[in-house]
């Protein structure tokens, strides 16, 4: 039987945001009371360890289609988009340590109740307290929703004075009280949870999960995804969007989404081989993807040079940079950090040559980087570089009587 069928084509709420919000937050609320088997959860192998340490009424009430919480680590701060009923954010607790911090975000009261019900328990067992839970919509995590109603109940909108009030409130929380502030998170997680946002809504979403990460931050996002574009009778049936199918990505587009918003270095870290759902011949599958913050910034000229190792003959980096297999490529020192960096997404793929002698930065020149160019070998030994150094005969191929190849 196929999804569609099993959802029915009922227009609940209408096709556009609000439509799909009310479908999303009633079927999400029916859920933290009731679980649900068939949403959004294909088979998932989760740390048992992790697990263990769960309440079962979060493990059976939890709707995902990655797992995230493997490429956090110990001492970051992270936080979780769509939490949920908190499992993600307490395995990740656990991961990142006393150290670390966990933010779950969340607009469904029911699941954000589930998730907070727990927290002194889960801090217990844990030996620290280190995760909080924020009301606000994914897409405007600035918005903490718990403020703006306690504004709300004390000022009444009943006029147009009071809208205006209201929407200078929205502002005053964004900017001085936010939900999550801009710069905060080494790591923003999701599990199965962007594609419930509305398409119109969605590059927005990127926009806040680059905003909320620090620089040389990351994202990485478990999410379904499809093959083909859904038509528009899958898409504007609630339903079936709140059901994790017609709002989902198709594969290209979502890595198109993270490179947009300004992220480098997008990685599909997992991609189910086979598909969690087939409707109308489209396939609807689960994937990981890693992407990271930090490429914007001036180009300054420090005379390093990057060699990429292979295998490809040549690659095209997000700004644009051709690196061609073994050859010294002339790149700026932002660039030269971000691809020499051991714990960044090209680490183990790059050779970083710096200059012989160092260029301070205040005596830096703006560098071109929309211009590919080798880089001589002279430009990072020295115009003046005449030094000989004679072998020592120690340590260099030696066949047992001191000769050297």
């Amino acid at each position: 039987m196929s999804r569609a069928t099993v959802y029915g084509t009922g227009k609940l709420g209408g096709a556009g945001a609000d439509g799909i919000e009310w479908a999303v937050r009633s079927r999400y609320a029916e859920a933290s009371r009731v679980a649900e088997a068939a949403l959004c959860c294909p088979t998932i192998n989760y740390d048992t360890t992790l697990l263990a340490m769960l309440p079962a009424e979060i493990v059976e009430k939890d709707y995902g289609c990655g797992d995230p919480s493997r490429y956090v680590g110990e001492g970051e701060t992270v936080v979780d988009l769509g939490s949920g009923g908190g499992k993600i954010c307490y395995m990740i607790s656990k991961k990142v340590g006393a150290r670390g911090r966990v933010v779950g975000v969340d607009f469904n009261e029911p699941m954000l109740a589930l998730a907070r019900k727990y927290q002194v328990e889960m801090a217990a067992k844990l030996g620290w307290a280190n995760t909080a839970f924020v009301k606000a919509r994914i897409q405007d995590m600035g918005l903490d929703l718990d403020a703006l109603a306690a504004w709300i109940a004390k000022h009444p909108v009943t006029s147009l004075e009071g809208a205006d009030a209201l929407e200078a409130e929205k502002r005053r929380i964004r900017a001085e009280a936010p939900g999550v502030a801009s710069d905060f998170a080494d790591v923003v997680v999701s599990n199965c949870v962007l594609n419930l946002v509305a398409t119109e809504e969605k590059a927005r979403l990127f926009d806040e999960m680059f905003r909320v990460l620090k620089k040389g931050g990351r994202a990485v996002i478990s999410d379904i995804v499809c093959d083909e574009t859904p038509p528009e009778s899958m898409r504007s049936d609630p339903r079936l969007w709140s059901g994790c199918v017609s709002g989902a990505f198709r594969e290209d587009e979502f890595l198109e989404r993270f490179e947009k918003a300004g992220f480098h270095g997008v990685e599909i870290l997992d991609r189910a081989s086979e598909p969690w759902q087939v409707v109308e011949g489209i396939e609807f599958r689960s994937m990981t993807v890693r992407a990271y913050k930090g490429k914007q910034g001036p180009c300054f000229e420090h005379n390093q040079a990057v060699v990429y190792k292979g295998p490809w003959k040549k690659v095209v980096d997000d700004d644009g940079h051709t690196l061609v297999r073994g050859a010294r490529m002339a790149v700026c020192d932002k660039t030269y950090q971000i691809m020499t960096n051991p714990k960044g997404p090209y680490a183990g793929q790059m050779i970083g040559i710096e200059p012989r002698e160092a260029i301070e930065a205040g005596d830096a020149r703006p560098f071109a980087c929309h211009k590919q160019a080798l880089r001589d070998p002279r430009q990072t030994k020295g115009l003046d570089y005449r030094e000989t150094i004679a072998a020592d005969g120690e340590g260099c191929c030696t066949d047992g009587g001191g000769a050297c190849c």
